[in-house]
């Protein structure tokens, strides 16, 4: 396995999970923009990853990871807003906002290696 595959598998996972949350979730109208809005931030997420592994500098690198990073964090509120509005039952959804949150650290925390790392 290559360095970042497991980071890239899990990513992927989390979109596939994000896709079936969001054709699981009630059919209405606050619901149905909560589904558009996570499908597009949950599932972005794994591509921006594949890209910033194929970056042609280290800024680029850092660039497409800080995109990875927010559309993470974007899916973290909205997996907040389902919970905290009951639209599914918390204990379904604790396993899919805990990986949300580690790989949201995970990223941000290649982002300042990445920094660090950086000559100059």
């Amino acid at each position: 396995m290559a360095k970042g595959d497991d980071i890239e598998i899990r990513l992927v996972d989390l979109a596939v999970r994000i896709v079936k949350l969001s054709d699981n979730l009630p059919n209405n109208r606050s619901a149905n923009h909560i589904a558009g809005q996570l499908l597009r931030s949950g599932t972005s997420p794994a591509a921006h990853y594949a890209e910033a592994r194929g970056a042609e500098s280290p800024k680029d690198f850092q660039h497409k990871l800080k995109i990875c990073s927010k559309e993470l964090n974007e899916s973290r509120v909205w997996l907040q807003i389902i919970i905290k509005s009951q639209m599914v039952k918390t204990e379904k959804m604790t396993s899919l906002f805990k990986e949300c949150d580690e790989l949201c650290r995970i990223i941000n925390a290649s982002i300042k290696t990445s920094r660090k790392n950086q000559p100059g």
